[in-house]
């Protein structure tokens, strides 16, 4: 029967339950449960005397461990708990499932430790929003640049995290900048932008964690990515005409030194060269020079102990070298009539040319003049007469 129906109430037998009746049943069935008699002295409403201690109890009972069990928790293996007592550190638990007091004695703050955080700094979610105020800086050589950058780091000690970090981003994000204008401040312009970027990071980091340490911070920098490095906008323009002007000097420098680099060598090459023929040229003429000392020593003794043999023997011998060396044609004046001969030069020449023995011919031939005083003839046919053989009745 619904509570709206006006029949409601006036048969008792299908009315609502005592409520008082509900509770004193609650009551007998729990005493039974812990021992009790199931019954007690009846009171002036009907019920038994003690009944209302015991359900008061059975609730504190029941607030009790709900409370205790309110102490149970766990932690992740990536995770460590911080448990707290009236505020203040009491320990750092490990992973898996523990119990503190409960509160308002002891709570527990879970810290993720492998979580990694990143920090912008010169801008924010990307690289076109840019920060201004942080990116800016000014390097040794007295030039702005505009670098963009972001920071991972991890916690490294949930106690120094909880307590000595009002806002841990906040101070990631200062430590990074003030590190990096430090690093900047020291660095030229042209080894930020390009060759040292990378050592700018390895430094920065390096100073940044120096920073977090000497805080206690509980935080341990990653790595740092640099994102954008470059000039204000205001001055992009000047600034690729002042690289493109530096890239053709080095082209400039690089061709210059490339030629050097062929030129030098072989110029080098080269004086060694002609040092040696010079050096091989010496020893050359003196060796020549020390053999003519010696053979000049070895025909003096023997010219000493038969001067008109070796005077003979020598004319021989420079007669030979030095018309061996050009073609000749010998006349024999005693038995000639003294009549003008008609000599085809070109034809004795090409045929002594011809010949394999010629050398041997013209030995012989000088030897003969040398026995029967002839006269040589030149190759031009112009015929000479010289005194060798007068000179030679003359010695």
């Amino acid at each position: 029967m619904g509570l709206n129906d006006p029949q409601w109430g006036k048969n008792n037998s299908s009315g609502p339950p005592d409520l008082e009746e509900v509770m004193r049943n609650l009551n007998k069935k729990i005493q039974s449960l812990f021992g009790g008699s199931g019954g007690g002295s009846p009171n002036k409403s009907g019920g038994t005397s003690g009944g209302g201690f015991g359900g008061v109890g059975l609730i504190v009972v029941i607030v009790a461990l709900i409370w205790v069990g309110s102490g149970f928790y766990i932690v992740d293996a990536s995770q460590r708990g911080v448990v707290l007592r009236f505020g203040k550190q009491v320990e750092v638990t490990e992973a898996g499932p523990r119990w503190h007091l409960p509160y308002p004695i002891e709570t527990v703050e879970v810290v993720n430790l492998s979580q990694v955080r990143t920090v912008e700094i010169g801008y924010r979610e990307n690289v076109k929003n840019k920060m201004l105020k942080e990116s800016l800086m000014l390097t040794d050589d007295e030039n702005i640049i505009d670098i963009q950058f972001a920071v991972q780091y991890f916690l490294k000690d949930p106690g120094e995290y909880l307590f000595n970090n009002r806002a841990t981003d906040e101070n990631v994000r200062q430590a990074a900048e003030t590190s990096i204008r430090e690093v900047v401040g020291r660095s030229k312009m042209d080894f930020v932008l390009y060759e040292g970027r990378e050592q700018v990071a390895a430094s920065t980091t390096k100073l940044m964690q120096d920073i977090l340490d000497k805080y206690k911070s509980g935080i341990i920098i990653s790595k740092i990515t640099m994102q954008n490095a470059q000039p204000p906008e205001q001055v992009q323009a000047a600034f690729d005409d002042a690289v493109k002007a530096g890239q053709d000097r080095e082209r400039q420098k690089n061709e210059g030194q490339a030629y050097a680099n062929d030129v030098v060598p072989k110029a080098k090459g080269a004086a060694a060269r002609l040092m040696q023929e010079a050096d091989g040229y010496k020893q050359s003429v003196i060796a020549n020079a020390e053999g003519d000392a010696s053979r000049f020593k070895q025909i003096l003794v023997e010219y000493e102990k038969a001067p008109s043999v070796t005077r003979e023997r020598m004319y021989i011998d420079m007669m030979q070298q030095i018309l061996t060396s050009s073609s000749k044609v010998l006349i024999d004046q005693k038995t000639g009539n003294g009549s003008l001969l008609y000599l085809p030069l070109d034809k004795l020449i090409q045929s002594t040319n011809s010949t394999p023995s010629a050398e041997a011919v013209q030995a012989a031939q000088v030897a003969k003049v040398a026995e029967q005083g002839a006269t040589p003839v030149s190759e031009f046919a112009q015929p000479r007469t010289t005194g060798l053989g007068r000179d030679r009745e003359a010695r």
